[in-house]
């Protein structure tokens, strides 16, 4: 093929692109719901959805216009309820993948939940050592001002009241640490029988 035999192919080429592009006809619809026809779209309209058809009249493409806020909170909504559905079934596939049995979860679940029961019960051995020695701190403080009523008591020693605080302290720490321990232990609890509800079906329906 000679360059000058390729160069008329070329310009046939490019005058046929313009051809057909001249020949598109855009299809919109107006404020009022009138449907408009033409080769070119007004200003005001660019933004809307806008069907492409050729000479004869045929669709032959589309161009979106800009979503509505209703529209774009509804991809949204979509595309959030695709992830959850794909994070759900990773989830699924990592379960079984796991775990052999029900009983294998079960023994998994015990050992978390018997492992924070035995940080509880080390919470509460400090807890109630610190209850004692409040109630010690606060015999010794009882004849001392503000903890006596005699006005002639002198006023309590700075390190003496400074215990008491501290010990105050940390008897509503190791309240605060031994209800976490609880609640985390029900948590995983509550965790782990929804994995068992699961793995139950997901093995069901395989099986069946």
């Amino acid at each position: 093929m000679n360059l000058r035999f390729s160069a008329f192919l070329l310009t046939v080429a490019m005058l046929a692109g313009t051809s057909v592009h001249a020949e598109q006809v855009f299809r919109w619809v107006d404020k009022d719901g009138q449907v408009h026809f033409g080769d070119s779209v007004p200003a005001e309209y660019a933004e809307q959805e806008k069907i492409i058809m050729n000479e004869e009249g045929v669709r032959i493409g589309r161009i979106a216009g800009r979503a509505t806020p209703e529209e774009l909170a509804a991809m949204r909504a979509a595309e959030e309820a695709k992830a959850a559905k794909e994070r759900a079934m990773r989830a699924d596939r990592a379960l079984l993948a796991t775990y052999l049995s029900v009983n294998e979860i079960e023994r998994h679940r015990d050992r978390r939940v018997e492992l924070l029961e035995a940080q509880a019960q080390v919470s509460e051995l400090y807890l109630s050592n610190l209850r004692k020695r409040l109630v010690s701190l606060l015999d010794e403080a009882s004849d001392y001002k503000p903890y006596t009523v005699d006005p002639d008591a002198p006023m309590i020693r700075p390190v003496l009241a400074e215990d008491i605080k501290d010990t105050k302290d940390r008897i509503i720490t190791y309240e605060s640490r031994i209800a976490n321990h609880r609640r985390e232990a029900q948590s995983l609890r509550d965790e782990f029988q929804l994995a068992i509800n699961r793995y139950t079906q997901l093995t069901s329906a395989r099986n069946n």
